[in-house]
Order: C-alpha cells, then sequence, then structure tokens
C-alpha cells in the first residue's frame, strides 16, 4: 500500500495555509527547482551559496528537483543533503538511467525521495540478448535504490493520446516494485487542454491513494508554472492536510 508522510501532510497544511493568509510572503507548498540553476554541470560545489540559502531559508514544505538531468551535476548530493537538513522534503526526479551509479553519494532519510521519471507505455522489463533502453535503465535504478532502503517515487507524464490501459500498467509495475508513492502530471511543453487535464485526472484516480492524488495536483503547478492550479486541491474535495487515517498514512523509513 502507498503511504504518504504524516509529517509532509502536516507541513503542507501549514504552507497552504501561510500561503492563504500572507500568499506575496509565503511561496506555493512545493517549490521547483531546476539543478541546472545552482549547480555546476562539472563541479562538486554549488554555482551560488546565496541562491540554496534562498532556496532553504523558503516556507514551502516539499522542493522538487528537476530540470535537466539532476545526477548529472557532481554536486546534486551535496544539494540533497543541505535541502533536507534545513528540513524540508526533497523529490529528487531523475530519469534513472545514472541512478545505480550514483546511489551510493546519497543517504536514505525520511525526508528524501528518490523520484524516478517512468514512461508510460515503455518496457521496464530486461530484454533479453539486447542492450538495456533507457526505461529499463530506470527499473533498474529504482530497483537499486529500494534495495538500498530509499523512498522512492514514481512520476509518470500524462500526455494527451496516453492510454489509460498504459497507465494501469505502469501502476501494476510501480507497485510490484512497492514504491512509497505515485506523482501524476500533465506533460508539459505543450498546450495544457481541457482534455489532457481530463484525462490526468483519470490517471490520478487510478492510483489507489487520494494523498498521493492530493500531491500529485499541488506538485503540478510547481512543475507547470500555473499557480492557480493549486485550488484545484481544494475543488476536488480531497485537501492534502486533511487529517489522515491509520490505513493510509505513515513514512516508511528504512
Amino acid at each position: 500500500m502507498l503511504r504518504f508522510p504524516v509529517r509532509l501532510t502536516a507541513e503542507l497544511g501549514r504552507a497552504r495555509l501561510a500561503q492563504r493568509s500572507r500568499p506575496a510572503l509565503n511561496p506555493s507548498p512545493v517549490q521547483f527547482v531546476d539543478s541546472a540553476d545552482l549547480l555546476h554541470h562539472d563541479s562538486n560545489h554549488p554555482v551560488s551559496h546565496e541562491k540554496i540559502r534562498e532556496v532553504i531559508s523558503s516556507r514551502s514544505a516539499a522542493v522538487w528537483i528537476g530540470g535537466s538531468e539532476p545526477l548529472r551535476h557532481p554536486g546534486v548530493a551535496h544539494l540533497v543533503r543541505a535541502i533536507t537538513g534545513s528540513g524540508h522534503f526533497v523529490f529528487l526526479e531523475t530519469d534513472g538511467t545514472l541512478l545505480r551509479r550514483r546511489i551510493h553519494e546519497f543517504q536514505p532519510v525520511a525526508r528524501f525521495f528518490l523520484t524516478v521519471r517512468l514512461e508510460i507505455g515503455a518496457r521496464h522489463e530486461p530484454s533479453k540478448g539486447l542492450p538495456a533502453s533507457a526505461s529499463e535503465l530506470a527499473a533498474e535504478g529504482l530497483r537499486a535504490a529500494r534495495l538500498s532502503g530509499f523512498l522512492i517515487c514514481v512520476h509518470a507524464r500524462v500526455h494527451v493520446d496516453t492510454e489509460l490501459e498504459a497507465m494501469t500498467q505502469l501502476l501494476q509495475f510501480a507497485r510490484s516494485q512497492d514504491v512509497d508513492g505515485v506523482v501524476i502530471t500533465p506533460a508539459t511543453g505543450v498546450a495544457n487542454s481541457a482534455a489532457q487535464q481530463s484525462k490526468t485526472e483519470e490517471a490520478r484516480r487510478l492510483i489507489g491513494s487520494r494523498w498521493w492524488e492530493a500531491f500529485s495536483r499541488l506538485v503540478e503547478p510547481a512543475l507547470s508554472g500555473e499557480r492557480n492550479a493549486v485550488q484545484r486541491v481544494t475543488e476536488s474535495g480531497h485537501p492534502v492536510e486533511q487529517e489522515a487515517t491509520a490505513n493510509e498514512e505513515g513514512v516508511k523509513v528504512a
């Protein structure tokens, strides 16, 4: 069963209440950070300590590190430690192809989710006698992270032509790997049509956890820049800050 951290539930609730009361002073509950904005691609050191201080001092409950593949930056593990050490939850999104090679640089802590982006409809099981595809390497990285005791989140992006059957298969694979969470967002880079948004909501209902459904809606504006989309959480009737039930929440720490 997918579990959503109780502590993150509470912190997201406080962040959203603060944003409602003083929106000009309080950022979105989920802050997006492009690793390329903070890290040199060929250095273990951050580009700007000032920028890192801005992230750390933010009142956002969670920081989503993505953009250009974070694992290509030597200093990303240092960045993750700095942000989790400041009390934020961190979701480090990777395509997974470099995860097995870099995983030893990270530490499995309760505020850190290794977030592996899996493509809907792609093959994730090894192909006998053939070189591993990017999707297969991502799945291998996911398994390595699980064996190493990390909290794992899968991120899937919905396109206009995404088939729900393919999404169901991806979710079945994710559950077979005993992942801790699933985030589903519409694919960016194209106009987010009503049809795509509707399909995204259908896909989210397949997750099987209202908490990860609601968190997906909070993540969406952070990834797309559509800040008004945060309101969809309230409109959906499943706010993340709602008190958790014992069956659906609790953090699993290796």
